[in-house]
């Protein structure tokens, strides 16, 4: 009986120390990550001070503009209220989704967003990989050199190439007759303007990315191609086991910052580049939104679409970052 009594009074104890105990560590923890971080605040106040104007631009020009997306629900006129003058609900919602038009721009955006993520994005992993394998270094910084240079170029300077190249009597079209073909009327025919968009986004863009990834090459362990060599493997056994999962991080991170910016392609290249003749391919959401927007002036039914659009790409984010975290442990947060 005394045994029994002994052992109800221990599992009771026990059963209350683990009830208790939670709350208490949790209190405990929280206290330390609290004094943890005004003494990292009170010991470098200084650099903490740098952050100072990031935030401000932050607040002023990214966080208190999203109190105009009120006018997609309310009706707005110029010269009247600043959030509208009368609440109209869902009603521009439901005129993009009515809108033919519409739904043809989201799907340009949609095609011209997957081929810029399948093709553009993987190529500067390409060229990292082999710009590693290359042990001359005057040839590698020479090709780095060439490759980078597009990216600061301005893009009305790379749109005027591309339209200079693809005109009827530019380089292109010149190196066709010299064939014995016809000239291609480039610019004026909608199915030729997605290539000639990747294409230019390959060679401005593809130079700067591998940057990126070879800064990531250079914290591998070369033990570890050492260790993989006594082994027997070979390079690309090297490559698959070793590098590719080292510049793994870097990978996913890029991969989702750009499926953040999936439905947003790029809105100053096309805007330059296309022209009516080439809206059935070319037109994407955000050209759109110059137009009903700014042009038109219908405000509150393009910021709808924008809202819209938002909403979209939040949610690719979140999507793509759970993902990640969840199949490969690499994630933003």
């Amino acid at each position: 009986m005394t045994t029994d009594l002994t052992i109800d009074a221990s599992s009771r104890n026990t059963s209350g120390l683990e009830t208790v105990a939670p709350p208490i560590k949790e209190r405990r923890r929280r206290r330390r990550s609290g004094q943890s971080w005004r003494d990292a605040l009170r010991k470098d106040w200084r650099l903490y001070t740098f952050l100072i104007l990031p935030v401000v631009f932050l607040v002023i020009f990214r966080y208190l503009p999203m109190a105009g997306n009120i006018i997609a629900f309310r009706r707005f006129r110029p010269g009247g209220s600043l959030f509208g003058d009368y609440w109209v609900g869902f009603y521009y919602f439901e005129m993009f989704w009515n809108d033919p038009t519409f739904w043809r721009v989201f799907s340009n955006t949609l095609i011209l967003g997957a081929l810029t993520l399948l093709i553009v994005f993987p190529l500067p992993i390409v060229l990292a990989l082999l710009l590693n394998e290359v042990r001359s270094r005057r040839f590698k910084r020479a090709v780095q050199t060439i490759t980078y240079l597009p990216h600061f170029m301005s893009i009305v300077i790379v749109a005027g190439i591309v339209l200079q190249l693809t005109s009827l009597d530019g380089t292109i079209n010149q190196i066709i007759r010299a064939v014995g073909s016809d000239a291609i009327s480039f610019m004026q025919m909608p199915d030729w303007f997605r290539t000639i968009y990747v294409g230019s986004e390959i060679w401005q863009t593809v130079g700067w990315g591998t940057i990126l990834y070879l800064a990531a090459l250079t914290t591998i362990d070369d033990q570890l191609y050492e260790a993989a060599r006594i082994d027997g493997a070979n390079r690309w056994q090297q490559t698959w086991h070793i590098t590719l999962p080292g510049i793994r991080p870097t990978m996913m991170v890029l991969l989702i910052l750009n499926i953040g910016s999936f439905l947003a392609v790029g809105f100053e290249k096309i805007l330059l580049l296309y022209n009516p003749l080439l809206y059935p391919t070319a037109d994407v959401i955000s050209t759109y939104l110059y137009r009903v927007g700014i042009a038109s002036g219908s405000y509150s039914y393009s910021t709808a679409i924008g809202l819209f659009e938002a909403i979209i790409g939040l949610t690719l984010v979140l999507s793509a970052n759970a993902i990640s975290r969840r199949l490969v442990g690499s994630s933003l947060w």
